[in-house]
């Protein structure tokens, strides 16, 4: 019973523990803008909309990820930096058309885990908010042998329901809950923009855009 034993905490150590540091270290600002996406249920969101748009935003980080498992070339920094725009155009977006009777409706409405307007729109930010996701990730991937990519990949999504869970506990609890739901109206479009300049500077994007 010595090796298997032995084998389990050498994958602890060599695969689990490093992919649960790398997601905490690049979902932090992550936790945050889930707890914005719930300040805006049922308006403009529903729970359903937030989780599978989160896994499908995450989804596309991870593949955009997967050269360095592969050993391929990686996007440049700036390129990356060019899914900045979408969370500034949701944001104008949402500051020009405030939510309505109908948006709130259609967010209540009961809806299949498929790819709506909705969900398109919190995949787009977290792909945006991603980029230095990549960096970390490819750096993650890179030497690793297909069982250990697919114990890091499993990692990682229960770590995005985990997250999704601890954020709608927080945001749940009346104090939170009644000034997220005063102000997250207002907030959220600044947050989304804001958002999205940062990841065009951070990214140095605007050279590009300069051109």
């Amino acid at each position: 019973m010595a090796w298997p034993l032995q084998t389990l905490i050498k994958a602890a150590i060599h695969t689990v523990i490093p992919a649960g540091v790398a997601f905490v270290a690049t979902n932090l600002d992550d936790f945050v803008l889930l707890m914005a996406f719930f300040s805006q249920v049922p308006s403009r969101f529903s729970y359903r909309q937030i989780f599978w748009g989160r896994y499908l935003g995450f989804a596309a980080l991870v593949a955009l990820s997967l050269p360095g498992f592969f050993g391929g070339l990686v996007l440049p920094k700036a390129y990356i930096g060019l899914l900045g725009l979408v969370p500034i155009a949701i944001g104008l977006k949402q500051l020009l058309k405030p939510a309505d009777e109908t948006e709130v409706q259609l967010a209540k409405a009961p809806k299949l885990p498929l790819v709506n307007a909705q969900m398109a729109a919190i995949a787009g930010i977290t792909l945006a908010n991603g980029g230095d996701n990549i960096g970390i990730y490819v750096s993650l991937f890179a030497g690793q042998t297909w069982a250990e990519l697919g114990l890091t990949l499993l990692v990682l999504g229960v770590l995005i329901a985990l997250w999704y869970w601890l954020a709608q506990v927080l945001v749940s609890h009346p104090l939170v809950e009644n000034r997220l739901t005063t102000v997250g109206h207002r907030l959220m479009p600044l947050v989304l923009i804001g958002l999205g300049l940062f990841i065009l500077i951070d990214s140095e994007t605007y050279r590009l855009l300069a051109r």
